[in-house]
């Protein structure tokens, strides 16, 4: 097997199923569906066309939307026609939340944040070939839809008793905040896209997280009502870590795809930092490794997890899958020089300008007390302890190691005008010099 963590795997069929269906439920991705032996024969038959939706109720599409960008890609290599939906009239209201009402951005920031996810949605999407992507906006047959219109010909087909048992519904019913008509009516309008797929363009299939699962049999339920056909829907689960923390969040915040608003070095690391009980689910769900090699990483963490094979692997992949590979091998660069085993003069300065924002830090002028940088950076709690540190030959500023204890910052010999502060093997702080 090649190395996992030096070569990005191109997306492809599993050759060990049979077929995608089995791939998806090896994979971990089928949490719910319709009717499991329908779909996996639909899969299995001739090409369908299938969506999946992205509200763009933030200016990026986070990892939880990745999990539905790969499986849309798993299905589309399996020969079926993907359409993917960035809902610029859903995204202007909500899909409600179980805690409290959204607040509803402007038009005009709706529409940029439409622009920016559509471009994101077509990188991991193929657009040519025989079943080529198509990306839709639901704001293309929303707006000219009439408030009487969209009562008479859509609103007739939903019963408010069922309407009122959606988990999300239900949640916010019960609380102080209630719930406003406008959120209420989000899984009527989400319905009204899989109906208007499906009537434009065969859609038989849609995709989205578990979570979504009421508005997504809403939709399969209105085309049997509309139609008097079927439909099928797939929920992948909603992925936790083994310690009951919530996936993707670090420090509070959202893991992008974005790379101005989580950059590639901030990304890798935090795959990179995947506990050992994860990183093997992480391969099968984020990752287009065969069954073969992720089983092999899978035996790497049982016997020498000390180095971490699964977890390079992971972070490799998916920061190369989103973000290419040219940013994800400047990513492992950085991070490998920050620890002392590269050189931290040959990174180019957006890397190193972005590792540093993830290390804690602080401003400073050339001549500055390196004493005093390691206890403005948290790296010692007194001048009196970074001395004992830099005594005992454990500090080193740019990988160069400090005998002085009244040693000074020189000038900027970095890209990006940044400093490295190390103390012991792995505890970093960066210096921006101003």
């Amino acid at each position: 097997m090649h190395d996992p963590a030096d070569q990005l795997a191109e997306p492809a069929l599993d050759p060990a199923f049979e077929d995608v269906w089995e791939e998806l439920v090896w994979r971990g991705l089928v949490h719910v569906s319709t009717d499991p032996q329908e779909l996996k024969a639909l899969l299995a038959g001739e090409p369908i066309a299938y969506y999946c939706g992205f509200d763009p109720t933030a200016p990026s599409l986070h990892l939880g939307n990745l999990v539905q960008l790969l499986t849309m890609r798993r299905i589309q290599l399996a020969g079926h026609r993907p359409f993917g939906l960035v809902g610029g009239s859903t995204g202007l209201i909500g899909d409600p939340r179980p805690t409290a009402e959204r607040t509803l951005n402007a038009p005009e920031t709706v529409t940029e944040w439409v622009g920016r996810l559509r471009a994101q949605v077509e990188r991991f999407l193929d657009f040519g070939g025989a079943n080529p992507a198509t990306i839709v906006n639901n704001l293309d047959w929303t707006a000219p839809l009439s408030a009487i219109d969209f009562l008479r010909e859509v609103g007739k087909h939903f019963r408010v008793g069922t309407m009122i048992k959606k988990d999300a519904v239900s949640a916010r019913l019960n609380s102080e905040a209630g719930i406003s008509y406008t959120e209420f009516s989000y899984q009527v309008l989400q319905a009204m896209d899989f109906l208007e797929l499906h009537r434009q363009h065969g859609v038989v299939l849609q995709t989205g997280g578990s979570d979504q699962w009421g508005n997504l049999v809403g939709g399969t339920d209105l085309i049997h009502r509309a139609e008097g056909r079927s439909a099928h829907a797939l929920g992948t689960p909603l992925i936790t870590n083994s310690d009951g923390t919530k996936f993707g969040k670090s420090e509070g915040n959202a893991i992008w795809l974005d790379a101005e608003m989580t950059s590639p070095y901030a990304m890798y690391q935090f795959w990179l930092n995947t506990d050992d009980r994860d990183v093997a689910t992480r391969l099968k769900i984020f990752t287009f490794l065969d069954r073969a090699s992720i089983e092999e990483l899978e035996r790497a963490v049982e016997a020498e997890p000390f180095r971490r094979a699964a977890q390079r692997a992971l972070a490799f992949q998916v920061t190369a899958t989103v973000h290419g590979e040219a940013a994800t091998r400047a990513a492992v660069a950085a991070s490998t020089a920050l620890f002392g085993q590269g050189d931290l003069a040959a990174l180019d300065p957006a890397t190193l300008r972005a590792a540093v924002a993830e290390l804690p830090s602080t401003t400073a002028q050339p001549g500055a007390s390196v004493a005093q940088l390691l206890v403005d950076t948290g790296l010692t709690s007194s001048l009196g302890e970074s001395r004992r540190a830099i005594q005992q030959g454990g500090v080193s500023v740019d990988n160069a190691k400090v005998t002085a204890e009244d040693a000074v910052l020189g000038e900027a010999s970095l890209p990006g005008g940044v400093a490295i502060l190390r103390r012991g093997k792995r505890t970093l702080a960066g210096v921006v010099l101003g």
